[in-house]
C-alpha cells in the first residue's frame, strides 16, 4: 500500500485498533510478518495460534512494549507511534501476572496506574467488578503474596481503568477460578456489547470463542493465516465439529 493511499487509515475514533504491515521480532530474527488488523469499538477478537507462533509478541507490540521495526498501529483513531502517550490513554493493556510489581499492595498498583491514566478516581465499572471478584480483602497485601489468580484478578483490573477504546488481554483467564472466570466473560461481554470498547484477547480456549467472541484471527507462522467473521463463527456454531475442525483444516492447509 502506498503512503498515499495510507492516508487516514487509523483515524476514527470507531475504530478501537488498526494495525498496517507490522513487522517485528527480536535481534535478526523476525516474528511477525505484514501483520494487518482491524477492530471496531463493540467488538470481540480472540487471537489463535499454537505457542510461539507470534501472539504475545503481537500483543506486547500494539501495548507499546515492543516497538516494530515496520508498520503502524493506531488504536482509538491515535497512533502509537506518532501520539504513543494518547494512544496509551485509550488502550487497557493486560500485563503479564508476574509482571506486575511485587513490592507494592493491590491498592497501590490501582493509585499508580490511574495516575497515570489522569484519572481523579476508579471507575464504577471497576469497583463493580472487583466486588463481583471478591477481591477487596486483597487491595492492602503486598502483590508479591498474590496466587497466580488473584495476580490476574488485579491485571484485568488495572487494564479496565479509565473505560479504555481497547482492551488487550493475554491468556487473561488462566489461573482464574471457574466463578471468576465466567464474571469477567459477562463484564466483558457487556462492555462489548454497549459499544463502549473493543476486546483483543489472545487465547487457547475455543469455548472462549465459540460462546463469547464476535470474530476469530488465526496466527501461524507470524501472519494471519485465516479469520472469521461473526456469520462465519455463527455457522461454526451451528456445525457439530465447531471451531476445532475449522482451526485443524486451516492450521493444515497453512
Amino acid at each position: 500500500m502506498s503512503t498515499a493511499s495510507r492516508e487516514g487509515i487509523g483515524k476514527d475514533d470507531a475504530q478501537a485498533l488498526c494495525v498496517r504491515g507490522l513487522r517485528a521480532g527480536y535481534d535478526k530474527h523476525v516474528v511477525l510478518a505484514d501483520i494487518d488488523l482491524d477492530l471496531q469499538r463493540g467488538e470481540w477478537l480472540a487471537l489463535l495460534g499454537p505457542n510461539g507462533t507470534g501472539k504475545t509478541t503481537l500483543l506486547h507490540c500494539i501495548g507499546g512494549i515492543l516497538v516494530p521495526a515496520a508498520g503502524q498501529i493506531w488504536i482509538g483513531g491515535r497512533s502509537l507511534r506518532e501520539d504513543p502517550r494518547g494512544a496509551k490513554r485509550v488502550l487497557g493493556f493486560g500485563c503479564a501476572p508476574e509482571r506486575l510489581p511485587g513490592l507494592l499492595t493491590g491498592r497501590q498498583c490501582l493509585e499508580v496506574y490511574a495516575a497515570a491514566k489522569g484519572l481523579a478516581a476508579i471507575g464504577a465499572e471497576v469497583l463493580e467488578l472487583m466486588d463481583a471478584f471478591a477481591f477487596a480483602p486483597m487491595l492492602d497485601r503486598f502483590v508479591d503474596s498474590y496466587s497466580t489468580g488473584a495476580r490476574q484478578k488485579l491485571a484485568v483490573l488495572l487494564s479496565l481503568l479509565g473505560d479504555p477504546a481497547l482492551v488487550v488481554l493475554d491468556e487473561a483467564f488462566n489461573g482464574l477460578d471457574p466463578a471468576s472466570a465466567l464474571v469477567l466473560k459477562q463484564h466483558l461481554r457487556r462492555r462489548v456489547s454497549g459499544d463502549a470498547c473493543a476486546v483483543l484477547l489472545a487465547t487457547h480456549s475455543l469455548d472462549l470463542v465459540e460462546r463469547y467472541s464476535d470474530r476469530a484471527a488465526l496466527l501461524l507462522e507470524g501472519r494471519i493465516a485465516r479469520q472469521w467473521d461473526q456469520e462465519a463463527l455463527e455457522a461454526l456454531r451451528a456445525c457439530p465439529e465447531g471451531l476445532e475442525a475449522a482451526l485443524a483444516a486451516a492450521s493444515a492447509g497453512s
